[in-house]
């Protein structure tokens, strides 16, 4: 029901290879007018990404590294920051390892991971690590520009006749600005959390409001247990 990655990502992905320069480098990011790019070695697989915050630290570290008289021995963090400054190619001035995700991965997963490790994009590989296409947050969030009739449409008659087994469900389904309620009645209560979970994961859901009930209960209601005197407890 979910979309995947492959059907959001880009196709036409700009790339560098280990060796090219800085300067080549920011000439690419300008002319594509991106804001960063993975790094393949010769099999094209993806050895790293570069984005114009490598590159600007590496400005920024040059300067800062640049000693008027000798200083003593740099400690590690001081010794990266140098390394940085001296950086003259993709290969020394990417950021590793590359984060990327498979095509058949779904949005709300790349999602996370974008958020979880930071990054504005996300190169998709094959099953041999192999470049195909690049996911920005741009193209993940193009599934919330879905119109309120399709996002209603996939959930009557795809995630409510796939859980409840019938497309005559009766279950009512409006949207409004991807806000999602569900009205009627279940047969049974172990459907609604599927019912739920199936509508969230709807591309375009932004959010859902449960106005379901449940005519079977799970479980069988037996006889109340316990003491019938006054103040007792009935169910």
């Amino acid at each position: 029901m979910a979309r995947n990655v492959g059907e959001v990502m880009t196709h036409d992905v700009v790339e560098a290879r280990r060796e090219m320069s800085f300067k080549d480098l920011v000439r690419l990011l300008d002319r594509h007018r991106i804001s960063g790019l993975p790094v393949v070695d010769d099999d094209d697989k993806v050895v790293g990404v570069i984005s114009r915050t490598d590159l600007i630290r590496r400005q920024a570290a040059r300067s800062a590294n640049a000693p008027a008289r000798p200083f003593p021995p740099l400690r590690r963090s001081a010794r990266r920051a140098a390394a940085v400054a001296h950086a003259t190619t993709a290969g020394e001035l990417m950021s590793t390892p590359a984060i990327t995700v498979h095509p058949e991965q779904r949005i709300a997963d790349a999602a996370r991971v974008m958020e979880r490790h930071g990054v504005e994009r996300l190169p998709v590989v094959d099953e041999e690590d192999r470049l195909i296409g690049i996911a920005t947050r741009r193209d993940l969030l193009r599934v919330f520009l879905r119109t309120d009739d399709e996002i209603r449409r996939e959930v009557r008659d795809e995630v409510l006749a796939h859980v409840l087994g019938r497309p005559d469900h009766g279950v009512a389904v409006s949207v409004r600005d991807g806000m999602t309620t569900l009205e009627g009645a279940l047969e049974h209560s172990g459907d609604l959390p599927l019912v739920i979970r199936g509508t969230y994961r709807v591309d375009g859901v932004v959010g859902v409001v449960n106005g379901l009930t449940v005519r079977i209960p799970s479980g069988p209601v037996g006889p109340a247990k316990g003491p019938k005197g006054p103040g007792a407890e009935h169910y």
